[in-house]
């Protein structure tokens, strides 16, 4: 088990962390045909700011991911895999947005055949767990496409406040699109009951 020291003194972070059905874990060079296995699909790619994974855009992301350790040091994010019974089947990352390690953004993606499952929410909140309790984070969001409506469910499944619907302000992919804004402060989080952390 690695032991992921957190800034500051803040509590440190065991890894990899276990859900009820999931390993969370730091990316390794084999997880790259398992994660162009959906980053490939067009479906997967279409609301995230990249285009679907060929070769290159394979290797030059997975070389990023490999660096996601932690958020210590010189290092400001977080990415794990999500394993499913020793399966790749999604990744969550997280990442600090200023110099006060404080205030992160987090943004994910999970296989196609998963879908629908809940694999994505628990995930999810386990890393909002490691933000809050670990990393002392004041604040967590998330900004996605506006018609990726999955996405918006998952993040008021977590408790996410929908904060902004920002009209036109991202240009990608041959087109302009609304952004949505979910954010959860660090007093949101402790206010939830166990159950709703789960």
């Amino acid at each position: 088990m690695a032991l992921a020291a957190a800034p500051g003194g803040r509590t440190p972070v065991n890894l990899p962390i276990t859900t009820a059905r999931l390993t969370l874990r730091v990316h390794r060079p084999a997880d790259l045909e398992p994660l162009r296995a959906y980053y490939g699909d067009p479906e997967v790619a279409r609301y995230l700011p990249f285009e679907p994974w060929d070769d290159d855009l394979a290797r030059d992301s997975m070389a990023k991911r490999l660096l996601r350790t932690g958020i210590e040091g010189d290092c400001t994010s977080l990415g794990l895999v999500a394993e499913l019974e020793g399966r790749v089947i999604g990744d969550v990352v997280m990442w600090c947005v200023d110099e006060t390690r404080l205030r992160a953004e987090a943004g994910w993606a999970f296989h196609p055949d998963v879908a629908g499952r809940g694999y994505a929410t628990e995930a999810v909140r386990a890393v909002l767990g490691v933000a809050f309790s670990c990393y002392g984070m004041q604040r967590v969001f998330a900004q996605l496409d506006a018609r990726n409506t999955r996405s918006a469910r998952l993040c008021e499944r977590l408790g996410m406040t929908r904060e902004a619907h920002l009209r036109r302000d991202w240009w990608g992919k041959g087109e302009w699109s609304d952004s949505l804004v979910y954010g959860l402060l660090r007093e949101e989080w402790v206010g939830l009951t166990d159950e709703q952390r789960r």
